[in-house]
């Protein structure tokens, strides 16, 4: 069961700080993590009893562009997988890779399995799969492996600076 927080919580992530900040509504959802889980994401939705659809995992991709905006965070649901010429057009840019594990983490201040798309210790571009509009809620990461946020799409989309476009591929 989640816990609903509403105002600051000292033992929180820097995700969840970020939401007792800014007031907005979530909940946390706790689950024991299992180190030998093929996917993290699939892995929070099993446990939680969520359906995959609203279970959303964040991405980093290179741009190719130097300095501050080398690196975008792609927010898709842990049902497919992230379109890199969808992202690249949203991006504005002719073309996307994945980024490398230890920038992403380097750049995000979170583990892989655990990078939120709230909190990041450098805020990066920013897009969210349209599907994610429409749930009254969605799960993302919380900052933790076996911490998943439960929250209003709009509210992600407000907190992030974050364009929604559709990203996610089979």
């Amino acid at each position: 069961m989640g816990k609903a927080h509403r105002r600051h919580d000292a033992s929180g992530t820097p995700a969840t700080l970020v939401l007792d900040a800014d007031g907005a509504p979530y909940t946390t959802h706790a689950y024991e993590h299992d180190p030998s889980a093929a996917s993290f994401g699939t892995e929070a939705a099993t446990a939680l009893g969520v359906d995959p659809a609203r279970v959303f995992k964040t991405l980093l991709v290179d741009t190719g562009r130097g300095g501050a905006d080398a690196l975008a965070v792609a927010i898709v649901p842990v049902t497919g997988s992230l379109d890199l010429k969808a992202a690249a057009t949203a991006l504005g840019v002719k073309k996307v890779k994945m980024a490398d594990a230890a920038d992403a983490q380097r750049r995000t201040g979170y583990v892989l399995g655990g990078i939120s798309p709230l909190g990041q210790r450098h805020r990066c571009p920013t897009l969210l799969d349209s599907s994610a509009l429409g749930w009254d809620t969605i799960h993302v990461s919380g900052g933790r492996r076996g911490l998943e946020i439960e929250l209003a799409p709009a509210d992600l989309l407000r907190l992030t600076a974050a364009l929604a476009a559709p990203l996610a591929g089979p």
